[in-house]
């Protein structure tokens, strides 16, 4: 069994579909499928059912799928490791970031750290705190950038920036006309929330509670996957959602959404890497450009 086999065991898996495996890993079909054969004949096992002209992973497949993950974690590990003796700042770096900010806080630091660290292979994916937290657990992301709050059991947590959130509506709003809106008002409204595991929505169902309201008491009309659609979603109609002012701040300059007149705590942006893993050079790179936080008044920007 060697290494190449496992990738390709486990480009197969994630896609149940050789072409598309192939293509990326830049292989043939033809080596794909060579190297799966290789590997279950090798051990004498069936990973995949073929069903017709599509595959399925069978239930030893699926039992593999973890443990070939782990191999490959720790053979990256151990090639990271070696690149450090090496004293070169080079590599790869997973990085696993929530939506607002992957799109609004991130970006521009990743773009100063790659000034700096050319040889660094940078690579982000974008999900929602509680995504970016499992995949630093699991070890398939090296670093996450999250806005909410993570259970640290085997976590490393440093809080780098702050961030303020907002009440917004559309035009069509009567909380549009800038009246102060109580507590009790929140209920009055229908609401669009981000999806369970966005940290926007946890860090606004912590302040419902510190209200002594519940966030179930709320009319959740729509529960939408990204800012933009919540966005599009309230401009379009009557409803209210709570957002980072760094996401709304364009929509509310061009008039299509206004802030209302009610306070929510600030919240606080966390790089988030593994207590037990290697912290490379290029690792220990980011998360100190990372710890410089905001730019002056920037957490602050209307």
């Amino acid at each position: 069994m060697t290494l190449e086999q496992l990738r390709i065991f486990l480009e197969v898996a994630e896609r149940e579909h050789v072409t598309r495996a192939a293509e990326a890993l830049h292989l043939t079909q033809s080596a794909v499928s060579a190297a799966i054969a290789a590997l279950e004949a090798r051990h004498a096992v069936v990973l995949f059912n073929r069903v017709g002209r599509r595959i399925e992973l069978t239930e030893a497949g699926r039992l593999f799928v973890p443990e070939a993950r782990s191999v490959l974690e720790r053979a990256r590990s151990t090639e990271a490791m070696l690149a450090d003796l090496g004293g070169a700042t080079t590599g790869l770096l997973r990085i696993h970031a929530s939506q607002t900010v992957a799109s609004y806080w991130l970006p521009a630091r990743l773009m100063r750290y790659h000034e700096r660290f050319s040889r660094v292979d940078l690579r982000l994916t974008v999900g929602n705190t509680q995504s970016a937290g499992e995949a630093v657990l699991s070890g398939v992301a090296d670093l996450a950038v999250v806005e909410g709050e993570l259970d640290p059991a085997g976590l490393r947590l440093s809080k780098v920036a702050e961030d303020r959130l907002v009440l917004v509506v559309g035009n069509r709003h009567v909380w549009a006309d800038g009246r102060r809106i109580t507590p009790s008002a929140l209920l009055e409204t229908n609401w669009i929330l981000r999806e369970p595991g966005s940290g926007t929505r946890a860090a606004f169902e912590a302040h419902l509670r510190s209200l002594v309201i519940e966030p179930r008491e709320l009319s959740v009309v729509l529960e939408l996957p990204s800012n933009e659609a919540a966005m599009a979603a309230v401009e379009a109609g009557q409803a209210a959602t709570v957002l980072s002012m760094r996401a709304a701040a364009a929509h509310v300059a061009a008039g299509r959404l206004h802030v209302a007149d009610f306070d929510i705590p600030p919240r606080s942006f966390s790089t988030v890497h593994h207590g037990q893993r290697h912290v490379t050079r290029a690792l220990a790179a980011l998360l100190e450009m990372l710890a410089e936080g905001d730019d002056a008044g920037e957490a602050s920007s209307v």
